[in-house]
C-alpha cells in the first residue's frame, strides 16, 4: 500500500497529480478484485466521501 501512496505523492498518477500531498487515513483489505472495485465505488460516492471526511476530521 505504501508504494501506491508514494506514486501519488511523486506525481506519477495523472488523475491525482494536482492534489498532492496525500496521507493515508483509511484502508481495508478485500478478498478479490471484484469486491475491491465495489468498495472503491462506495468510497468515491457521496456517502463514502462524507464518512472519509468525518474520519479525517476526527484525527
Amino acid at each position: 500500500m505504501s508504494n501506491r501512496i508514494k506514486r501519488h505523492n511523486d506525481g506519477r498518477e495523472r488523475t491525482t497529480k494536482f492534489y498532492r500531498p496525500y496521507e493515508l487515513i483509511y484502508s481495508e483489505k478485500c478478498s478479490n478484485r471484484i469486491e475491491a472495485r465495489v468498495r472503491e465505488k462506495y468510497w468515491k460516492s457521496g456517502i463514502g466521501k462524507e464518512k472519509l471526511r468525518s474520519i479525517r476530521n476526527n484525527d
